[in-house]
């Protein structure tokens, strides 16, 4: 029979992926009370951030962007578009490629959204300093699990 110590690594509390999964939960948990505000859902606020940022992407760019396949993003931005945040066009060039554009009710999110940010801050119980430190590691992390494809 083997020592229970040799399974020590197997015990749920010891894996890295658990501990990313239940925390990524229990962040967009927080998160779901602050975005009914603005009735977007979590991946809806994560596409806005984007494009409030670069005012328009493709879809693949934005898809690269967040991590998502476009067989992800396309239902949700079509959502978006149906609620009257966003505009998709289809390349001239290329009708393969799609464009996504704000609408003024999109950009006016922006304001109501600006919050957000400090909210969460003090829901987590960190300094910026740790926060800062651990989204750099989670960069780092997500990079090379990426790229490990």
């Amino acid at each position: 029979m083997m020592a229970k110590k040799e399974f020590e690594h197997m015990k749920l509390e010891n894996q890295l992926c658990f501990l990313l999964y239940a925390s990524s939960r229990e962040m967009t948990k927080q998160y779901k009370p602050l975005l009914d505000k603005l009735n977007v859902t979590y991946p809806q606020y994560l596409a806005l951030l984007l494009l409030w940022e670069h005012e328009e992407l493709n879809v693949k760019k934005m898809g690269d962007l967040l991590y998502l396949d476009s067989g992800t993003l396309t239902p949700m931005l079509k959502r978006m578009e149906q609620n009257g945040l966003i505009v998709r066009e289809r390349s001239l060039e290329d009708e393969r490629s799609v464009t996504i554009k704000m609408t003024e009710a999109g950009k006016s999110l922006k304001g109501e959204a600006a919050d957000i940010p400090a909210a969460m801050l003090g829901h987590t119980g960190q300094t910026e300093d740790e926060l800062r430190q651990l989204k750099t590691s989670l960069y780092n992390l997500l990079e090379t699990l990426h790229n490990e494809k």
